[in-house]
């Protein structure tokens, strides 16, 4: 694997996805830089990290979505790029600015260019899309993704058997100066919807069909051509399938985690030629506070079809022993079930 011109990376984010960060990091031999609230010093993200930093109290918008105190982190623990985790910093002008401004390298695309195609930090709410990792030679590992939202919030997200036709205006992305990773909304009459950065569940997707890691690609989309033309090639497109596993607790209520959720343990083990990742965000012991997304873990699967993919990461969420939250397993199972059968059936 060339090494890459960074060497030491903030991760801005929490959760199963500030896990998953904070680990490819890692396996790219970078420093990574956890930060945290007052009620999460000692998070599973801030465990795996190489060091970490308070920002603040317990309040979102007094930490992890502070802008000046996410620039002062970064400051003070000499890394030499901040990689914004959810949408809502990855697609924050704001944020993009102050980074650049303080000679810090910004992991997504320049402030000006989500200023003008409206990055604003929303996921996708399109019930089909586009993923793509964007660079001046135009977009490559191009994958299409449907959703089932519940909520307004992704819970499952997939490859298609028919994808759209990809919207001529996120063909012109390269030449408007967008680079990274990108997740595109296509609207019901086939035009662009949304556009947006950031490490969403939909990216999943993405890595098990190319047999890619999104954290490499927004890595070496930061530090310039000559780390993106030594990006790794990928390999031949798969099927695919991402799922969040969420706890059920009411809004604002705290809960232990009294078992293994899927990516604390073990690595799950797939039947046949299956790609499974399962990345949570707390082990037994955990506290799951009540200020913050009640998000568990998230499961993805690469297989040769999307029947296939789904059945393989709801066998992994299927029978979990007694977690000490209520989840939504179930229902999301139940909703892989229904992938699986409709996938299956003979197309016309």
């Amino acid at each position: 694997m060339p090494q890459l011109e960074i060497e030491s990376v903030l991760v801005a984010g929490r959760g199963p996805a500030g896990c998953a960060a904070v680990t490819a990091c890692q396996r790219l031999g970078l420093k990574a830089v956890a930060v945290h609230s007052d009620s999460e010093r000692s998070a599973r993200h801030v465990r795996l990290a190489d060091d970490s930093v308070l920002l603040g109290p317990a309040p979102a918008s007094e930490s992890y979505l502070a802008v000046d105190r996410i620039v002062e982190a970064a400051r003070r623990t000499g890394v030499e790029a901040v990689l914004p985790v959810p949408p809502a910093l990855a697609g924050n002008v704001r944020l993009a600015s102050a980074v650049i401004a303080a000679g810090l390298r910004w992991v997504g695309p320049d402030p000006e260019v989500l200023e003008r195609l409206g990055g604003d930090g929303v996921e996708p709410a399109s019930e089909r899309g586009f993923l793509a990792w964007v660079t001046a030679e135009g977009l490559r590992f191009t994958t299409p993704v449907a959703r089932d939202r519940a909520a307004g919030i992704a819970r499952v997200s997939w490859t298609p058997g028919v994808a759209e036709q990809l919207p001529a205006a996120a063909r012109r992305l390269p030449e408007l100066g967008w680079r990274g990773l990108v997740t595109v909304g296509i609207s019901p009459d086939g035009e662009l919807a949304e556009v947006a950065a950031g490490l969403s569940l939909d990216m999943a997707v993405l890595e098990r069909s190319h047999g890619v890691d999104a954290v490499e690609l927004a890595l070496r989309s930061a530090a310039g051509p000559r780390d993106t033309a030594a990006a790794p090639a990928g390999s031949a497109p798969r099927s695919a399938v991402a799922v969040q596993l969420r706890s059920t607790l009411a809004p604002g209520t705290a809960g232990r985690i009294t078992g293994r959720l899927p990516g604390s343990g073990r690595p799950p083990v797939p039947a046949g030629d299956v790609d499974l990742v399962a990345v949570t965000g707390y082990d037994p012991g955990d506290r799951l506070d009540g200020w913050y997304d009640a998000l568990l873990a998230t499961v993805s699967a690469g297989a040769a079809d999307t029947a296939t993919a789904a059945r393989a990461a709801s066998d992994a969420l299927a029978g979990l022993p007694e977690t000490g939250v209520p989840h939504d397993g179930a229902e999301v199972c139940a909703v892989l079930g229904r992938l699986a059968a409709d996938e299956a059936l003979p197309r016309s």
